[in-house]
């Protein structure tokens, strides 16, 4: 498939999806019509801090190159089709309940998971500073991946997507565990981390045969 055409089927999904987010906050909002706390400031910081990770996921899938062997692209289309379409979910939920699709203070929630809100819902802070996002690429890892051919590329995207993975993970089980987080969250977050496991097991195979080993989480 080209990419052209991978890309507007990714696109595709995304607005199905952006709907299907907007809806399923309107049962959501009914269900918790008598719980004023719902959504948490976990279950927004999730979803803008889990859209802007997949946003790098399907930015290092979408820029690897042609050259590499079937089962690696195979894998990077699933990635980038699976995860826009999860994004798209999520940002549908913050379109409904009005908030932002990116956060001004990234991985709050998840410095303060197990706490508890301040009155009128603004999470409590430990530091000033916000936690790196973990898993992440770095600027010069994402330059590599865009200009490697072969089987190069091929090494450094599952060595990065792995990574990557982990951070999402981290993520996931945080809110999944977050006392303040709905049930629709855990649900979700549930899904990302057997989705997003079964292809660490799947990627750490297929490096495993070029003679490669995961970078250091």
């Amino acid at each position: 498939m080209s990419g052209r055409l991978r890309l507007a089927g990714a696109l595709g999904v995304a607005l199905l999806m952006l709907s299907i987010g907007v809806v399923v906050g309107v049962v959501w909002q009914t269900s918790r019509a008598d719980d004023p706390h719902r959504p948490s400031v976990t279950d927004i910081g999730f979803a803008q801090d889990m859209s802007a990770h997949h946003d790098q996921a399907i930015l290092m899938a979408n820029s690897l190159s042609r050259t590499v062997a079937p089962e690696i692209t195979g894998l990077a289309d699933r990635i980038v089709v699976a995860q826009t379409a999860e994004t798209a979910t999520m940002r549908g939920w913050l379109t409904w309940f009005g908030s932002p699709v990116t956060s001004d203070h990234p991985m709050s929630w998840m410095s303060t998971a197990g706490g508890h809100d301040h009155p009128g819902g603004s999470p409590q802070r430990s530091t000033p500073d916000t936690a790196p996002m973990p898993g992440m690429a770095s600027i010069d890892e994402l330059g590599r991946l865009s200009v490697a051919q072969g089987r190069a590329a091929e090494i450094l995207f599952l060595q990065l997507m792995i990574r990557h993975h982990q951070g999402g993970l981290e993520m996931a089980t945080a809110a999944y565990n977050d006392p303040r987080t709905s049930t629709t969250t855990k649900q979700f977050a549930m899904t990302m981390i057997g989705d997003q496991g079964d292809e660490i097991g799947q990627m750490t195979l297929l490096l495993h045969a070029r003679n490669s080993r995961p970078l250091p989480a």
